[in-house]
Order: structure tokens, then sequence, then C-alpha cells
């Protein structure tokens, strides 16, 4: 232990003398270093260290005490010496990426700005979500009249279904889901029903199940349909009497018995072959409905196809299902009319709820 501490105290002592070979003759004289700052007062100044290059210090050229072309310690002569400056040094150089002496500073600035944007204003203006993109809604559009309402369903009749017999019926629920404002759509019809330019019908399977036509596609239906059907037949002259005169006269879904008499001239068993022919239902005693021949055919597939549709809702989860999801499903067998032209009915009939999401459209049963 004695031995280290005198090995530590002759290193101290030997690193108070430098070498100094400058002397002629070329011997080597030591000169004993004075610290400046110990002679007059001041704290001692720490050691600089030579060592590898520090990226936050330019190389000090001419130190003090170091004579030109001479060497250093810890050097060659001639050659620079680059030193670290001490903790204490107030001499930096910042890199020219980081104009603020302090990156953890910067960092929590730009952290704090940051959080102002993502916490709302206080006192300020409220910050307003933007809207993405929502999902348009295969069915419902934009708000217009029932006419374009009727045109746009009587795409979606499968006409071949029914090898073209059949005029294209729409029912007046389904217009109700192209036309929100019931009152406005009732209207509508009803200006259309004056005009003569469609003619309205009861289905018979529900006091509410009207249909609608187009008066020319009725009378042509049936023209070519039933009168070929009725030819040699003794009712045919009723139908063509019936075509030809109350047909454009009159625009009633229903006609009674004093106006069929009085006003168009039938007797009693011209009604009945107008009723065999299929072109009247009966009301009640003395009335009578306005019907399309071959109707029956079309009135079973809508009645077992809404059934089935609704069937498809009541067995999702929770007893809704996404518009889009049900379109894309596959129809079943019992749907012949087409699952769009069904989902119009539930829709306007009431018989679901209509749901505005962020995913679409959501078909719900409502509660009972």
């Amino acid at each position: 232990m004695q031995k280290w501490f005198s090995a530590f105290d002759d290193a101290i002592i030997q690193r108070q003398w430098r070498a100094n070979p400058s002397r002629g003759g070329g011997g080597v004289s030591f000169t004993k270093e004075v610290d400046t700052n110990v002679a007059t007062g001041a704290p001692p100044r720490r050691q600089r260290v030579p060592g590898r290059a520090c990226p936050w210090r330019e190389p000090i050229r001419g130190r003090r005490g170091a004579r030109p072309g001479g060497g250093d310690a810890g050097g060659t002569p001639g050659e620079t010496v680059r030193h670290c400056s001490a903790p204490e040094d107030p001499i930096f150089r910042f890199s020219s990426l980081h104009s603020y002496p302090f990156p953890g500073t910067i960092k929590s600035w730009d952290m704090s700005r940051k959080r102002h944007h993502l916490i709302p204003e206080t006192f300020g203006v409220k910050r307003r979500r933007k809207r993405g993109p929502v999902e348009s809604d295969p069915l419902r559009g934009e708000p217009g009249s029932a006419r374009a309402a009727v045109s746009e369903l009587m795409q979606l009749f499968p006409r071949g279904l029914f090898e073209d017999a059949l005029p294209p019926i729409v029912l007046r629920s389904q217009v109700y889901s192209l036309v929100p404002d019931r009152t406005v759509a009732d209207r509508q019809l009803k200006e259309l029903q004056e005009q003569g330019e469609i003619r309205i019908v009861q289905l018979g399977f529900d006091l509410d199940a009207h249909g609608i036509i187009f008066t020319e596609d009725y009378r042509t239906r049936v023209c070519d349909c039933v009168l070929k059907a009725c030819d040699g037949r003794p009712y045919a002259g009723a139908v063509q009497k019936f075509l030809a005169s109350v047909l454009p006269a009159c625009g009633d879904l229903s006609f009674q018995q004093d106006q069929m008499t009085q006003t168009f001239g039938f007797r009693d068993s011209e009604i009945t072959h107008l009723v065999n022919a299929g072109v009247l239902t009966v009301r009640d005693a003395g009335s009578w409905w306005l019907a399309v021949p071959g109707a029956g055919r079309f009135i079973k597939y809508f009645v077992k196809g809404r059934q089935a549709v609704l069937s498809m809702v009541r067995k999702a989860k929770y007893r809704e299902l996404l518009l889009s999801e049900l379109l894309g499903r596959r129809a079943p067998v019992v749907v012949r009319l087409g699952l769009t032209y069904h989902v119009h009915d539930l829709i306007g009939a009431q018989l679901v709820d209509c749901i505005s999401t962020t995913s679409g459209t959501l078909l719900r049963l409502p509660e009972t």
C-alpha cells in the first residue's frame, strides 16, 4: 500500500515538471509549471485532457505556453492537439440542425404544440369534427316527385316472370320509400290519377294494398291478353265496352251500381261478365273494385316474398341488419320478385325502421 502511494506522489511531482526541448545543444531542460490561477488566488483551473476530436468544439490552436512548431503534452511537434472542453467551459459550438441550445426543450415545445392541437379550446370556438365519406344509400335518393318514383320502381318489376302478361305493378307503400313525405306523395298520386296517367287498383290481400299501374300499360295488357282469351265468348263485348267508355272517363278505385247502370249503361249481366273476365272484383253488394286480370299469381308471390325478407331481418343478430348486407345476400327461392323490390315495400310500409349510421342504413324490426 505504501509503495502504491509513493508511486502516485512521484507521478504528481513529475507532472509539475515540463520538458523543454528548446535548449541549445540538443539538451532538454525541465521547467516547473506554475498555475497562474493559484498564483493570483483564483480557484484552480481544471486540466484539459487531450483525446479524440469533440464535435462541439473547434480545435484550439496556439495554446497558452506552447511555442510555435513545438509539441504539447500528448502530441507530436507541429501537430494541432484537439481538446475536449470541460463542462464549465462557456464556449460551445452548436450544430446547424439545432438552432436551440437545449434539444430537450425543443422536443418538449413540439409536444406541447401537439397537445395544443389535440385539446380543444375551453373558451374559444369548438373545433368541429371533419366528416368522412358516408356510404350512399342504394335505395334512398334525393326527395323527388311521385311520378319519377313510380317510373323508377317500374324498372324493378320482373316482367319476364309473368311472360309479359301483366302490366308492371308498383305498390303505394313502395312510393313512400322514395318520397318520405306521405302527404306530398298522396297528393301527387291523386293528381296523376285525375289526369288519367295512372290507375290505382285494389290488390285484395290488405286494405292498404293499392297497386299503381300506368293507364297505357293497363289498356295494352288487357287488350292483348284478355280480349284474345275472350275471343268468341259472350263477355268479350262487355270488356271492349268497359275499355272504351269507362276507363278513359272514370279514374276511381271502385265503381257503384248506379254509376255503372245509369251513367255508363251496363246491364247486370254485363257487369257479371266483367267480373268473370277479371276486370272487376266484388267489393260488397252493389260495389266493385277495379282489378288486373291474372294478378292472382303476382299477389301470391308478393305475400310470400314479403314474409321471407322479414324473416331474414328477424333472424339476424339483435333483429337488425345493414341494408347493404341484406341486398348483398342471396335471395331465398320464394323471393321471386327480387330483394330490392321487397325492401322498398318493407321501408314504405314501415314494417322495419330505417336508422342512418356511419356504415349505411340499418334496418331494424320495430319493438312490439
